[in-house]
């Protein structure tokens, strides 16, 4: 059959046997799209999938100094690919709620972005630091346990981090063995120079009164009044040992 070529001949190939069969079968193996085909069935989160009538979730409550009424917030999430090995769950929409109505305005405007990103999929746990790192130019405050917040927001992005960290979106590091060790070890240290301290110091009725304000649990979940906030984790536990910094809560330390 003779074929009319149109346009100059700038080159040519010749094409063996061998060549043609290779390519044969290449074309009836199954390409790259055949075999994904499984993998396309598996949903993923975008903006398109519709709320289902039924969500699950979290609500968390925010009382903090700045405030005089508690904040609870609602985060709902979206169950991906049930009852399979893909099962996802992600968030979904996020709800905040409190009496105090002169932050009405930009709660509003706060969750509803929110959740515009949520529903967005993709990395959304951008947010997290984003909203840690907002600052209120009135000066922050410290929660139970004497972690520092710098601001309402950032507190917000803080239950944020812990909801994506219970569902598997975050991974929060864990110390190792060793350095748990230290720490406890740091906080017996701690104890033992308070006890000290408090039996050489002359008893009185004040001393007394707040023996009790001085200990430290054994579990570290609180820390003495006296310590300054450490700047690595952000926890009021830093005091001072054998002329060094050290922080009760992580085990940061500095000599000098």
């Amino acid at each position: 059959m003779a074929v009319r070529i149109d346009q100059k001949i700038t080159g040519y190939a010749v094409v063996t046997p061998e060549e043609k069969a290779r390519q044969a079968t290449a074309s009836a193996a199954p390409g790259p799209d055949t075999r994904q085909d499984a993998a396309n069935d598996i949903v993923q989160m975008h903006e398109r999938i519709e709320r289902p009538d039924v969500l699950i979730g979290n609500t968390y409550k925010i009382k903090s100094p700045l405030v005089e009424h508690a904040f609870y917030v609602t985060i709902n999430d979206i169950v991906l690919n049930p009852g399979t090995e893909h099962e996802l769950r992600r968030p979904f929409e996020v709800f905040i709620n409190s009496k105090s109505m002169e932050h009405f305005q930009w709660i509003v405007a706060l969750t509803r972005i929110m959740s515009a990103v949520f529903r967005k999929g993709g990395d959304v746990t951008f947010l997290v630091e984003e909203m840690k790192a907002v600052f209120d130019p009135r000066g922050g405050y410290y929660k139970a346990g004497g972690v520092y917040m710098p601001s309402l927001v950032a507190e917000l992005g803080s239950v944020i981090e812990d909801h994506l960290t219970s569902i598997g979106l975050l991974h929060a590091p864990e110390l190792s063995a060793a350095h748990r060790a230290l720490i406890a070890d740091k906080r017996r240290q701690y104890e033992d120079l308070e006890r000290q301290a408090a039996a050489a110091a002359p008893r009185s009725s004040t001393t007394a009164d707040h023996d009790e304000d001085l200990a430290i649990t054994g579990d570290g979940t609180s820390f003495p009044p006296s310590a300054s906030m450490c700047h690595k984790c952000n926890t009021k536990a830093l005091v001072i040992m054998d002329g060094c910094a050290t922080c009760l809560n992580c085990g940061y330390s500095k000599c000098g």
